[in-house]
């Protein structure tokens, strides 16, 4: 069945061009799609009653096109139904070109417009034009409350076909009131910003100029506020030279003051395209319920700050052959992604992208990256009920996919228990946490550390690794979530439970290894080589 918009547009011109310059194949699909795209889906109501304006075209007896704006107020487009939208007709210029055209050729082509989030959605169908004295009721639905204005008309489309358009080259812009909606936020951080400085007494300290012990040194070279609660910091040089090669999936180390006053370190993936030598971006997301790391960041990173850091180090490696990669983000999980899906693209490699978050809105780097991957890219703003399958995800993927995951915890749950009902090969899931996994046994257990000569007692909410480290036995340890297996060391007697997804198999079962940072006691009893 071929979409509805292919039936009316590629006629045996259009088929003929398409031929003449190469892309016959590549449209054919639309002739032998599943759906028609007839009937308009919440999806594209949505849209289209969100819209302040479009664009629509007539033809004229003599064969001649007539483009014309029409604006109003958001919603002035009514959806009447699956099959129906229309609006009311007020009095202009008195020339009658859309209408006289609409008089003798029924046909209409209709294009709405999202211009900061790129999108725009084509409809083709035909109009009655309907009078109030004919159809009072009729009239009534297409009149906008909010602007009282004689209507002269309605005009109502019956929809035959729909299609969304490539989002390249439409250039972003936003109203006045789009504009409001982007600064507020920083609007009231500056406002909350100043009543702090105007207090005797700071919540959070003064960060210093260069702040951290790390062997490289970066400076905050640019800040962008991708959204709302995330914000993206530009770190180069001090002096201007190159920065360590990197391969995506790659994080730093970086220095932070937390709430109580004490030093810390965050991990932070390298969003930025890989090959850049450059510069390196991170992006922090606003934690209102942690301990304070990201939040000194947001409110004391600023330009010309130098930040000692580690060197970058990368638990989240890409495969280096040509099977396809299949990448799925949520939330702040798409920046180890977005560094993915540039590195496939400029080795010209197939990838497709998921990507969950609460709105468009709220979904840092969106924009960029429906510019530099289109249809490669799905989005699933949750507040718009769009969400993941991820059964039908992983089962539509080609089989020698290999998945990559990263953000909440239970997206992360979510793929491997789909891939285990799938049957696909674990080695082909990977993913990096951005926090530590649930416990699957919360209760007390106790731990002997064998070469430290200590018994030590692990409180239910509490880690082995922190429990080691309050004894005073100093214990390897790096990402905290079980990414990386630094802290994992010998288990001598009794049964771990693992959580963490840097060790393999082997490690587990011959090794006798557990990651002390997440990984927890299945036994009453547990004895370290410590």
């Amino acid at each position: 069945m071929p979409r509805a918009f292919a039936t009316i547009t590629f006629t045996d011109g259009v088929k003929a061009a398409q031929t003449r310059y190469g892309s016959r194949e590549a449209n054919r699909g639309f002739e032998l799609a599943d759906d028609p795209r007839a009937e308009l889906t919440p999806r594209e109501a949505e849209f289209i009653l969100a819209r302040d304006s479009f664009y629509q075209a007539t033809v004229a007896e003599n064969g001649w096109p007539y483009v014309q704006h029409r604006g109003g107020s958001a919603g002035f487009l009514k959806v009447l139904d699956a099959h129906t939208i229309g609006y009311a007709d007020l009095r202009g210029n008195a020339q009658y070109l859309s209408v006289g055209n609409l008089g003798s050729n029924d046909r209409i082509s209709l294009i709405l417009m999202d211009y900061p989030n790129r999108r725009r959605l084509k409809l083709w169908g035909r109009v009655r034009i309907v009078h109030e004295q004919d159809e009072p009721e009729l009239v009534a639905r297409l009149e906008v409350a909010s602007y009282r204005a004689r209507v002269e008309r309605g005009i109502v489309i019956t929809v035959e076909a729909w299609e969304w358009n490539c989002p390249q080259h439409i250039t972003p812009r936003y109203t006045d009131a789009e504009i409001e909606a982007l600064m507020a936020p920083l609007q009231a951080e500056n406002a909350a910003l100043k009543a702090k400085a105007s207090q005797s007494a700071p919540v959070l300290p003064t960060a210093p100029t260069v702040l951290g012990n790390g062997p490289l040194e970066l400076v905050i070279s640019g800040i962008r506020q991708l959204s709302p609660q995330v914000r993206a910091f530009e770190l180069r040089h001090p002096e201007g030279g190159e920065l360590p090669a990197i391969t995506a999936g790659a994080h730093l180390q970086v220095p932070v003051v937390l709430a109580d006053g004490q030093a810390a370190i965050r991990h932070y993936s390298i969003s930025s395209n890989p090959k850049r030598r450059d510069a390196y971006e991170i992006a922090v997301l606003l934690e209102a319920q942690g301990k304070g790391g990201s939040r000194f960041a947001h409110e004391h990173f600023s330009l010309g700050m130098r930040l000692r850091c580690s060197l970058p180090r990368n638990d989240f490696a890409l495969h280096d052959d040509a099977r396809p990669a299949v990448l799925i983000a949520g939330g702040i999980g798409i920046t180890p992604i977005k560094a993915m899906a540039l590195q496939r693209k400029a080795a010209g490699l197939p990838v497709q992208i998921h990507y969950a978050g609460r709105s468009e809105g709220d979904m840092a780097y969106r924009d960029r990256l429906q510019r530099e991957f289109g249809t490669q890219l799905s989005l699933y703003p949750t507040a718009a009920g769009r969400r993941m399958n991820l059964t039908s995800l992983l089962a539509d993927a080609p089989a020698d996919a290999v998945f990559y995951i990263c953000g909440p915890n239970r997206l992360i749950e979510g793929v491997v228990a789909a891939a285990t009902e799938l049957g696909i090969d674990p080695a082909r899931v990977r993913f990096e946490r951005f926090a530590a996994p649930a416990h699957g046994v919360s209760r007390p257990f106790e731990v002997e550390l064998r070469r430290s000569r200590k018994v030590i007692q692990v409180a239910a909410a509490q880690t082995v690794l922190d429990a080691v480290q309050k004894a005073g036995v100093d214990a390897l340890a790096d990402c905290a979530v079980g990414n990386c297996g630094t802290c994992a060391v010998k288990v001598l007697e009794g049964e771990p439970e693992h959580c963490d997804n840097a060790l393999t198999p082997a490690e587990r079962e011959r090794g006798r290894k557990m990651c002390i940072c997440v990984s927890r006691a299945k036994s009453e009893r547990l004895v370290l080589d410590l």
